[in-house]
Parts: C-alpha cells; sequence; structure tokens
C-alpha cells in the first residue's frame, strides 16, 4: 500500500512541552509547572455572558471575521491599550485561539522559500507553522547576556536576501523576556530599512511587571507591515475558550480571511460573547491576575536563589527560564529526573528551540501553595545533586 502519511508532516517532531503533561497527568501525587495555563478561573461576567448568550439561543454562525461588536472592541482596545488603530470591518479577524492567526498569517503570507526569523527561545508553533507554510524557518539564538533580547546585532546577523518575516515573541513565552519601546524602535529601523514584515505575538502583552507593553505597530511605517496577533487566553484565563485574534492591513487580511473561511468558518460564537464581556469590563479582572503573578513571580525567583539556581529576571507572561548548566546533565535529563524522582515536572529549555539547552522553563502561573510544595521538592533534588542532602 502507498505510504498514506505526507514526508514534511512526519519530521516535525511532536510539542516538547505535551511530553511532560502527557506523563505527569498518570503521575499520582505529581505537581506540573510545565503548563502555561492561568490557575484561575475565567472571571465570572465574563462566564455570565457566555451563558446569556446560550440561553437566548445565539447559537449560530457568526460573519467568518467575528461579531462585528467583539472586532469594535478589539479596535477600541488597542486603541485605548496600545494607540494603534484599526478598522474592525478590515484589519480585524477573530481566530481560534492565537495559534490558528499564527497559521493563518505564515500561509497567506509565504511563498516556498521564503525566509522567516525567529528568535528563541520561543514558543513552540512558530518553526512548524512556518514549514507547514512551506516557508524555511530561521532560528536566531537569543543569549542571556542581552537578557534573552533581540539586538540589532543579531538580526542583522541572520537577515539574508529570501528573508521575508520578523517574528517577535515579546513578551516572551519561555523566558519572561519584554523588549522596551526604545529596544523594539532599533527593530523598527531595520524591519524598514531591510524590507521586512513583523508577526507580533503578544498574548502576554497584558502581563509584564514594572514596565508597559509596547507594541511595534505603533511605530511609524510599521502598521503596514505587521500582523499583530493577540487573544483572551492568558490575560483573562479563558485558555478552553480557545479565542484569540488578529489586526493586520486590509490587504493581508483579505487573504488570511480566504483560509479562515476554508478551514474553520468562524471562531465559536460562544466564546465571542464572552470576549465582548472581558473587553468592556475585564480591566481589573486583568490587574487582579497580573498582581498575583507579580507576587508568585518575585516568590520563585528568591526560591531560586536560595536553591542557588542562577536566573535571569523575567519581566512578562508567567514563566521563568533558570540555567542548570552547573550540574553537566541535558535539560531534558535534569527534567526527566526531577519528575521522576520527586515527581515534579517542568518543560526542558530545548523544547523550544536548540538554544534553550542548559535551561528549564518553570511556569508560576500556579497557586502559592503548589509552587511552594513544587519548590521545596525541587530544592531537595538539587542538594542531592550537589551532595548536600
Amino acid at each position: 500500500m502507498r505510504n498514506p502519511l505526507s514526508e514534511r508532516i512526519v519530521e516535525i517532531p511532536p510539542s516538547g512541552i505535551r511530553k511532560f503533561f502527557d506523563i505527569v497527568s498518570e503521575m499520582k501525587d505529581a505537581i506540573s509547572l510545565g503548563v502555561g495555563e492561568p490557575d484561575f478561573e475565567t472571571p465570572w461576567h465574563i462566564r455570565e455572558e457566555g451563558i446569556y448568550s446560550l440561553e437566548k439561543g445565539r447559537t449560530f454562525y457568526t460573519s467568518n471575521a467575528g461579531l462585528r461588536e467583539l472586532k469594535v472592541e478589539i479596535s477600541s482596545y488597542l486603541k485605548r491599550r496600545f494607540d494603534v488603530t484599526y478598522d474592525p470591518d478590515h484589519e480585524v479577524m477573530v481566530t481560534v485561539g492565537g495559534s490558528e492567526a499564527i497559521d493563518v498569517a505564515l500561509r497567506a503570507m509565504l511563498d516556498p522559500g521564503d525566509e522567516v526569523l525567529i528568535p528563541q527561545p520561543c514558543f513552540v508553533s512558530y518553526v512548524p507553522c512556518t514549514i507547514l507554510a512551506n516557508g524555511v524557518p530561521v532560528p536566531i539564538p537569543l543569549e542571556e547576556k542581552d537578557n534573552f533580547k533581540l539586538t540589532k546585532e543579531k538580526l542583522l546577523q541572520y537577515i539574508t536576501p529570501k528573508s521575508k518575516i520578523l517574528v517577535l515573541p515579546f513578551p516572551n513565552n519561555p523566558t519572561g523576556a519584554v523588549m522596551t519601546a526604545e529596544e523594539l524602535a532599533v527593530i523598527a529601523e531595520i524591519v524598514i530599512e531591510k524590507d521586512l514584515f513583523v508577526l507580533t505575538d503578544e498574548i502576554y502583552g497584558e502581563l509584564t511587571y514594572g514596565m508597559e507593553h509596547t507594541t511595534i505597530a505603533s511605530f511609524p511605517g510599521l502598521k503596514e507591515r505587521t500582523v499583530l496577533i493577540n487573544g483572551f487566553s492568558k490575560a483573562y484565563a479563558m485558555t478552553g475558550w480557545r479565542l484569540g485574534y488578529l489586526a493586520a492591513p486590509a490587504v493581508i487580511l483579505e487573504q488570511m480571511l480566504k483560509i479562515h473561511q476554508f478551514a474553520i468558518m468562524c471562531a465559536p460564537t460562544t466564546s465571542q460573547y464572552a470576549a465582548v464581556a472581558a473587553l468592556r469590563d475585564g480591566d481589573k479582572d486583568v490587574q487582579m491576575m497580573r498582581e498575583s503573578y507579580d507576587q508568585r513571580r518575585r516568590f520563585l525567583m528568591n526560591a531560586f536563589k536560595e536553591m542557588g539556581l542562577e536566573c535571569f529576571e523575567p519581566n512578562g507572561a508567567f514563566y521563568a527560564f533558570p540555567s542548570i548548566k552547573r550540574f553537566g546533565m541535558t535539560s531534558d535529563e535534569f527534567a526527566t529526573r526531577l519528575l521522576q524522582e520527586e515527581k515534579v515536572a517542568v518543560v526542558p529549555g530545548t523544547a523550544f528551540g536548540d538554544c534553550g539547552e542548559g535551561y528549564l522553563r518553570v511556569s508560576y502561573a500556579y497557586s502559592l501553595k503548589s509552587l511552594k510544595e513544587a519548590l521545596g521538592r525541587m530544592e531537595r533534588f538539587v542538594k542531592r545533586l550537589d551532595g548536600k542532602a
């Protein structure tokens, strides 16, 4: 029988995040610090709006691009928070999570052989989605000495005549790095000079600590070159609602909408009504959750310091990226032994790119009680490795 599988798909490895999640889900008394999912319930007023939409029988398809009411709220939010103006009728599209937005953006913009510049460590989807869109992923390895930020020197080093799209994954998953307005201004100049387009993933834009998030789309000449991706999963604790969005120039969005039409039809109607409530009345909820994450972040950093783990201070998202290089083990070996010996799951840094070797991603989107127990176990493990236990 002929091989039923696509060689291109077979060659794409599965997500390195899910491997440890699947193991820990079947391990008794295990604690996971591996999944990037808020431990908060979706705020009640948002859930209530979703319930009300069902009670009112709003179970129909929406417009392919999404409820106009929601697109207007998205446009208003982007203007209010980040000072960028988008036409809700031609420059905004609602998607099934931010992940679908990444996929349709790359498929709409890439021709075979086009290169996509991807700063790593980063979210696991950019490379496989580039491959699925017939593009060529070009990882840019970021370094701790640069606070895991994209520098002018790094970017220029990897640009070629085939470079078309630059991915900006900030605030960053897994490092927690944030790019300031001044740092983005330098990158913006290069984007224009080298005639690049930008895919900016701002799903953690509301979760920054001690600084305000800036979108590169707000710089002169950049909105026309930028696809801005965001969503509701992280800031509003709406992971299971599967709702994201993108804002982009009409000429690009028109083509992305075609892919969305044929593959998806439209995002879930109930989720869209709930998202309207999130954008209208959710600022206080976001602030409360952000303050809680910040408390956990500071607790985590102090715990790492006490157990002798070096860790770059994250200023965004809800992840820390401690170094385990001094133990002479690979990230996978360390994470596997920690899970087997202490029943604590973290994600090897290599799940986010080869340059993640020697690091772990630890999520603090968990209660302080869970963090205290998990970090106590982790400290015990580190002491054994150091010969102090």
